[in-house]
């Protein structure tokens, strides 16, 4: 793997293209700033969100609302903080009025998650909610597959990147809906275990986990 300088260097230049290349550019100029990316590139585990809201368009860092709070909480049921772990959106500038990320967005934005990816090299990725868990499972079906982790093989740029994926309901659905808050925990704590799965097993492309 990279020197984490070099990383940084990458997802520096990753971070400029996506303002050269103008990408999505009526949201770039209804949005404060371009939310990249926040947290820890040696981290084993890569959250992904769908957009960034008010406060963290305002504050260019993803997750730090009431969604981020509980994201931060359920960390905390696993014995981590947020700056252990590397939290991202697909889309990288806020919808207006927090409106959902449109398909053409989603797919502008995609080829950059994918380098993000690239660069960060995790072994776990968290999709929350159902718009970043259908970039990876197109016909994913996030009331059915919440919490079941599987194994994918990405392919980049002439490169390919074996990682598990466990979609989850976005932290902000517990905000919104009570019941749910107690799923989305059942569902995080998993973490720990699919990791130490991780470290124990090779599993074969596309099956489901097993802890």
């Amino acid at each position: 793997m990279d020197s984490l300088e070099n990383r940084t260097d990458r997802l520096e230049a990753i971070k400029r293209s996506i303002i050269d290349n103008e990408v999505c550019s009526e949201l770039a100029k209804s949005a404060t700033r371009l939310v990249f990316g926040d947290g820890d590139l040696d981290s084993q585990i890569v959250f992904i969100g769908e957009a960034p809201g008010r406060n963290e368009d305002l504050t260019g860092l993803p997750f730090v609302g009431a969604a981020g709070k509980f994201l931060e909480e359920m960390l905390g049921k696993i014995g981590l903080r947020r700056n252990q772990v590397y939290i991202t959106n697909i889309v990288k500038y806020r919808p207006p009025h927090n409106r959902d990320p449109l398909p053409q967005e989603k797919k502008a934005f995609l080829p950059y998650l994918q380098q993000q990816l690239e660069v960060i090299q995790p072994r776990l990725v968290v999709t929350l909610g159902r718009h970043s868990a259908s970039c990876f499972l197109p016909d994913i079906r996030i009331s059915a597959e919440h919490g079941k982790p599987k194994r994918l093989t990405l392919a980049f740029s002439g490169e390919r990147l074996s990682i598990v994926l466990l979609p989850l309901f976005h932290p902000a659905a517990a905000l919104y809906n009570g019941s749910m808050r107690q799923t989305l925990i059942d569902d995080f704590i998993q973490i720990p275990d699919i990791i130490r799965a991780l470290n124990r097993d090779k599993l074969a492309a596309n099956q489901q986990l097993t802890l």
